[in-house]
């Protein structure tokens, strides 16, 4: 096993993870502005695209890495009809679910069941299409909606916090079954459909506009809130969440709710509102 790898089951994971959570957000200028520079010339960050573009602007590193775009920085799909894509980032896996089984990389698979903690809200998908969108640090790293929807529940999954990075993806088997998540069940126009934020390693929070700050705390145990009747719901396009540092977003639609394009292709960039398929 290469090192890397070995390492991910080493690592001691929430305590790196609460570690950096507090590193992100000290105020301390010398500090903040050292780890935004960094992260702004590693990744070749487009500071133009920001609405605040200083880097030095930025109270701390959390509200640098959670920045909102510019009006207009990104607009969704022309088609009403078209799926949209609810992040930037490179496109991990996108296909059919198989009896069930979602695939991962390289052979590994995962279930519905898994992924959503629950077996009876995984069979509408039993036979649908989901979309892995992966996030590096230089992306925008705010979810929007893929379709309108009502929220319906949400569901935080305790887990490991393994990196979702390429290495990582290929060799955890079941890692985003695995890894502390948010569920997030909607019931749109065409029936449900999920949006499931993953947490990885130094990941140090998920956040939704209905609820705020959701991870953390870390959980011990599975953890369901009921939004039904409570009148959430957000249209297409419109922000749903945030990550705290970059992870992963699994979309996924049930059998008959529609298709999804056939050129989406592993490593793909994504942005946005960029077209997935069609409802």
């Amino acid at each position: 096993m290469p090192i890397r790898l070995w390492l991910q089951y080493a690592l001691p994971h929430r305590a790196l993870s609460r570690i950096v959570h507090w590193a992100t957000r000290w105020t301390w200028r010398p500090w903040k502005d050292f780890l935004i520079g960094a992260v702004v010339r590693r990744f070749a960050v487009d500071m133009t695209e920001a609405a605040e573009p200083s880097p030095r602007a930025y109270p701390h590193f959390n509200a640098f890495f959670t920045r909102a775009l510019k009006p207009g920085a990104r607009r969704p799909d022309a088609d009403p009809a078209a799926l949209l894509c609810p992040a930037d980032g490179r496109i991990s896996q996108a296909g059919r679910i198989e009896a069930g089984r979602i695939f991962q990389a390289k052979g590994r698979s995962y279930t519905a069941a898994e992924l959503l903690a629950d077996d009876e809200a995984a069979a509408p998908y039993r036979d649908g299409h989901f979309v892995t969108v992966y996030l590096s640090p230089r992306d925008y790293h705010r979810v929007h909606m893929p379709l309108a929807g009502e929220l319906q529940e949400t569901v935080h999954v305790p887990g490991r916090l393994f990196s979702v990075a390429p290495f990582a993806v290929e060799g955890v088997p079941r890692l985003f079954a695995r890894n502390e998540r948010l569920v997030c069940h909607f019931r749109g126009e065409r029936g449900p459909f999920a949006v499931v934020m993953v947490g990885a390693l130094l990941v140090s929070g998920v956040a939704t506009v209905w609820g705020g700050a959701e991870i953390p705390p870390y959980a011990s145990r599975i953890v369901r809130r009921d939004w039904r009747g409570r009148g959430v719901r957000l249209e297409r396009f419109a922000e749903m969440a945030r990550f705290e540092m970059g992870s992963t977003v699994i979309v996924l639609l049930p059998a008959g709710a529609g298709s999804l394009d056939t050129d989406l292709r592993p490593d793909q960039p994504v942005r946005v509102g960029g077209r997935l398929g069609r409802v």
